[in-house]
């Protein structure tokens, strides 16, 4: 199964230590020889980001930045993982990773499945 996996943090952050980049790019080089990452990577601010929404039938684009943001996606990654747990279990890796080499760092990783063609839509709450 694949999961996209959403790295959360506040939009004003600041760059990554070095350790934790280090650390970072040593455990996706394992996960890519295993074949469990499938694609990851860093996400510029948002002040470089363009918002399409539609409401109430009309078409908007904004540009960031965007006042109202206090947390935004920072990274992301896809992983073919067997289960929901190990996709969930890597997730906490993650946040280890960043625990130990950015100690200053709060944020959230989501974890979410990816349907797959035979997999029909996706179940609605």
């Amino acid at each position: 199964m694949r999961y996209m996996v959403f790295v959360n943090m506040a939009d004003d952050i600041g760059a990554p230590p070095p350790a934790l980049v280090e650390a970072m790019g040593s455990e996706m080089t394992k996960m890519f020889a295993a074949g469990s990452m499938l694609d990851a990577g860093g996400l510029y601010t948002n002040s470089e980001c363009t918002e399409v929404r539609l409401a109430d039938g009309a078409v908007s684009v904004t540009d960031g930045p965007y006042a109202e943001a206090k947390e935004v996606v920072g990274g992301y990654a896809i992983i073919e993982a067997r289960s929901h747990e190990e996709a969930v279990e890597g997730a906490h890796r993650l946040i280890q990773i960043h625990r130990d080499h950015w100690p200053s760092w709060e944020g959230s990783v989501h974890v979410r499945r990816i349907a797959g063609p035979d997999d029909g839509p996706p179940p609605r709450d």
